[in-house]
């Protein structure tokens, strides 16, 4: 007997081949009915006897696209309507936006093989797509997802293309940014002035030429600019740092293929799976010891690790096919500011930094860095989440109400829900200058007009100078403030699908970073948190420590390692031998009095203030160029040690049970060795090795069934599986995040998971 069912499919189903997937399969199956793509999702009714349609209900699951996920499959019987064929309908954009956006995909192999066979006449074109990969996320005006909703809607596809997009056995059917060189977007080389000087395939020949001169090019990617650049030479390398203001962070590189790659670094299958991915970010690799690299110097200078991707859309991988060297492909920007994305900005903005620039007339509708993620712990790990990943959401069980989440002001994104998904944004970056605080706003705008949705309050952080939180309250909308410690625990729980219990013993929460307002007024950054709903204990903390010229501390972390020194040894701090800024005679008496008079150097419980002041005390770092650059390199001198030793720390318990964990005898621990003459080594990792017991010993004494990791300091790849193979040896359960940054990324996520609570 025939049957008709109504089918809605919710999740990542537009842009991925799901209408052409299903049509081949209706047609293998000889189901008659019809597809369409919604602002909600795909709406299929399909006709044909029970036990097809029981085959067909099967393999819509099986069989579907890989690129695809279904988050909700419903399905109803219908009286039976007599359909003489299945179609794809035009799309509709009726109801409330809840159909997923894909993120932007790297190049899939069959379109790499054409590009590159000389008898395909996509031969060499650098936008070359299908729907298995492709621009989506940066393109993408509206929803539904259909060409007219792109920034591919201006260029008419010609006959050739058209005759793919409606061809249902051709992996093109119904790939909205499809195009070649006769209809698509062209290159072009631009002089720094904005003068065009190459066009098509000769403008990309050029810039080979121009980047084997040692010039920096400007490249118009999929999400926004990159400055790119010879990575072999130390003279084109030192001059993209002196133009772009970056004295010493790491620039990212990329490798023409994966044999390069292990010529240089260490890669285990898992990085390789990670490199190799659809995803395509950022993967931060071990260099190799004792070769000859050829990557400069200046790359990456005193980092043991490199921040490799692979070429990830066409334009790369006929660049990279073109050199067959290792460039730096680092964000276009001034540090610290947004990428741009448009070519008639770009060259007002990078003014001085790019000799030249290869740029496209695809338009980007929205600016999506390049991720950044690392293998910590066995798992996969996202340090910046953007392109690959963002917009995708994380479902979060129990909020009522639509909401807003502003985020932090380092390391920003915002997120908003709606029903249990919440999208976090691509990362935005620090609010630290007016245009990131535009680009905040701009996403701010674009995420709630993007999904319809009318937020019910805004959800910020508690400190009060916070850029994302004055907003918050300049807006005509009810606030919620959520504690930056506490939206960390939030944040991994959420995305290990954890809920708070009666019972306040089920989750203990390690909340370490550098910097959060407390919700006493001081700076937090050493937290363990029992959460309660709406609510938390604050069980144990770092004993407090004085910061002396406040911010200026955090760059002057000499200023930290003797606040710390001094708090231990008084007027005796300078009997010490072997600590090198003590021969600051004229400063260490200014910050001497600063302290002794409480003079701005306010409190804080920072673990990462006290890594910046502990990498100084030890001779490894007294200036920090870039945010946490002396903790990292605290991290990179306890590489490759083995050893099980730690320092001696005290825990005094307070009245009201709660701990306070006092750092002295760690420090007198690490004095003692340097007088001892025991390597800088050793003396690191038997410090992060303390660390590691202090989490076991509060542990231990609150007695949690699980134990989550979360904040900036669990980006430190040492401590992490320290703590987290140290917690599994003591059987307690383990979580820390994989999908979602550890760092200030992930706080959106934390304060919309908050918002279930209210």
């Amino acid at each position: 007997m025939k049957q008709r069912v109504k089918i809605v499919i919710r999740g990542a189903v537009q842009g991925v081949g799901f209408r052409p997937s299903v049509y081949r399969l209706a047609g293998e199956l000889d189901i008659k009915g019809w597809i369409i793509n919604s602002s909600q999702g795909v709406f299929i009714e399909a006709e044909a006897n029970e036990e097809v349609l029981d085959s067909f209900l099967k393999r819509l699951d099986t069989d579907k696209p890989k690129n695809s996920f279904i988050q909700s499959f419903e399905h109803s019987v219908l009286d039976y309507y007599g359909y003489t064929d299945f179609e794809i309908r035009e799309s509709s954009e009726n109801g409330s936006k809840t159909a997923l956006v894909l993120p932007d995909i790297s190049t899939c192999p069959d379109c790499l093989g054409e590009i590159l066979d000389p008898a395909n006449r996509r031969y060499l074109y650098p936008f070359t797509n299908c729907t298995n990969c492709g621009p989506r996320f940066s393109i993408i005006k509206d929803l539904p997802y259909d060409r007219a909703n792109t920034t591919m809607g201006e260029f008419e596809m010609c006959p050739e293309c058209l005759a793919e997009y409606k061809n249902p056995a051709d992996r093109r059917f119904h790939a909205e940014p499809t195009a070649c060189p006769k209809c698509g977007p062209e290159l072009f080389l631009l002089e720094s002035t904005g003068k065009p000087i190459a066009d098509r395939l000769d403008a990309m020949y050029q810039s080979v030429i121009y980047i084997n001169e040692g010039k920096i090019i400007g490249l118009k990617g999929i999400g926004g600019f990159q400055l790119i650049c010879d990575a072999r030479s130390d003279l084109a390398v030192s001059e993209l740092r002196k133009r772009k203001r970056r004295s010493e962070k790491p620039f990212a590189l990329m490798f023409p293929n994966m044999e390069t790659i292990k010529q240089e670094c260490e890669v285990s299958p898992a990085e390789e799976r990670l490199l190799l991915s659809v995803e395509a970010p950022i993967v931060l690799l071990k260099r190799k010891k004792n070769i000859k690299s050829i990557v400069s110097g200046e790359t990456a200078s005193g980092n043991p690790y490199y921040g490799i991707m692979l070429p990830y859309s066409p334009l790369h991988h006929l660049l990279m096919r073109e050199l067959n060297i290792p460039i730096i492909a680092t964000s276009g920007n001034i540090s610290e500011e947004p990428i741009c994305t448009d070519e008639y900005e770009v060259i007002e903005k990078l003014k001085g930094i790019a000799d030249y620039y290869l740029v496209h007339n695809r338009k980007i509708q929205r600016h999506v860095d390049d991720s950044i993620a690392r293998i910590a712990a066995g798992r996969q790990m996202i340090l910046r989440r953007a392109r690959g990943y963002a917009p995708l959401p994380v479902t979060v069980k129990g909020i009522k109400k639509p909401y807003l989440a502003f985020g932090p002001h380092l390391k920003n994104t915002i997120a908003v829900n709606k029903g249990d998904n919440v999208f976090i944004s691509q990362h935005i970056g620090d609010l630290e200058n007016i245009e990131s605080i535009n680009a905040f706003k701009k996403v701010t705008r674009d995420l709630q007009s993007f999904y319809e949705i009318k937020p019910e309050k805004i959800i910020c952080d508690m400190h009060p100078d916070y850029i994302s939180t004055k907003y918050a309250k300049e807006l005509d909308k009810e606030v919620e403030q959520v504690q930056h410690h506490y939206a960390h625990i939030l944040s991994c729980m959420a995305e290990n699908n954890l809920e708070c219990t009666d019972d306040v013993r089920e989750i203990l929460g390690v909340s370490w970073d550098g910097t959060g307002y407390g919700i006493d007024g001081t700076i937090w950054g050493s937290e363990f948190l029992q959460p309660k709903g709406k609510y938390f204990n604050r069980v144990a903390f770092l004993k407090p420590f004085m910061l002396p010229g406040g911010e200026k501390a955090i760059c002057n972390v000499w200023r930290i390692g003797f606040a710390l020194l001094y708090d231990i040894y008084g007027e005796k701090v300078f009997e010490l031998k072997g600590i090198e800024f003590l021969n600051k005679t004229h400063e260490i008496e200014l910050i001497k009095q600063m302290l002794d008079k409480r003079i701005n150097s306010p409190l804080t419980t920072s673990m990462g203030r006290l890594f910046d002041g502990i990498s100084s005390i030890i001779g490894i770092k007294n200036e920090a160029n870039y945010e946490a650059q002396a903790a990292m390199e605290l991290e990179f001198a306890a590489d490759d040690c083995v050893t099980d030793e730690h320092y001696n720390y005290s825990i005094l318990v307070k009245p009201d049970n709660s701990c306070i964990i006092c750092w002295h005898e760690i420090i007198r621990g690490i004095i003692a060795d340097m007088t001892a003459g025991v390597s800088k080594q050793i003396i690191a990792a038997k410090f992060h090795n303390s660390l590691a017991e202090i989490i076991i010993e509060i542990s231990r004494k609150f007695k949690p069934k699980k134990v989550i990791l979360s904040g900036g300091c669990f980006q430190n790849k040492y401590l992490l599986e320290r703590a987290v193979n140290r917690l599994r040896e003591e059987e307690f359960k383990v979580y820390w995040h994989q999908r979602v940054p550890t760092n200030d990324g992930g706080i959106s996520l934390g304060q919309i998971k908050y918002s279930a609570y209210l």
